[in-house]
């Protein structure tokens, strides 16, 4: 799976470190954590709760709310796991689970958390921005600064895709289930986006020099 720009060295998280089951390790989970046995469900929690918690910080851009809504979802998924299909992915599942209760959470919080999440975005942005905060190069901390401000102009399905897609390296076949979209919809939001960061990045002073600098 390619990278946009060297993304994963820009301070973009795009291996988050978990357990990587297969499909059948995970129906075997799945079927003993229905039997009771939690080393099983404990088992599921640790492969799928990096990756949940690294998707809901891009997603709300605040700790505190991806933390809880991480942990929220894998309340609900474990207490209704007799509930899932294994026709897909576990991650699907759960990964919709957290979105609805994400959504739901600014449903009812709407004009505190837009508030909110604008500030909080906004100091990101400047303490992101001063050299040696991401812990590299002056060019590199600049770089990855101009890169989170490409990635928050893109459309919010946008974004989406390509956090799923380059983050977590889901397929598009998963990323469409998960979206409801069809592939071909999912694919084009994906060659828009990266379209639209090139065309972002690509005169960008900060990235060029952090290029230079990685080729030197």
């Amino acid at each position: 799976m390619g990278k946009i720009w060297g993304v994963c060295n820009l301070g973009w998280d795009c291996e988050v470190h978990s357990i990587v089951l297969t499909a059948v390790q995970e129906r075997g989970l799945i079927r003993r954590a229905l039997e009771g046995d939690r080393s099983s469900a404990e088992a599921l929690v640790k492969a799928h709760q990096g990756p949940l918690y690294g998707y809901m910080l891009r997603l709300t851009g605040r700790p505190e709310v991806a933390e809880d809504v991480v942990q929220e979802a894998f309340v609900r998924a474990l207490t209704h796991l007799h509930r899932y299909d294994e026709r897909f992915r576990f991650s699907t599942w759960l990964f919709t689970i957290a979105k609805r209760l994400h959504v739901n959470a600014r449903t009812k919080l709407a004009p505190v958390f837009d508030s909110e999440s604008a500030a909080i975005a906004a100091d990101d942005r400047a303490e992101r921005a001063r050299p040696g905060v991401g812990g590299g190069s002056e060019s590199s901390d600049m770089a990855g600064a101009s890169l989170r401000e490409a990635l928050e102009a893109l459309t919010a399905d946008q974004r989406e895709v390509v956090l799923l897609y380059y983050q977590l390296q889901w397929p598009v076949e998963q990323i469409g289930e998960y979206l409801d979209l069809p592939v071909g919809t999912v694919k084009s939001h994906l060659f828009r986006a990266r379209a639209r960061l090139r065309s972002a990045l690509a005169e960008d002073r900060a990235v060029q020099a952090w290029l230079e600098e990685v080729h030197a």
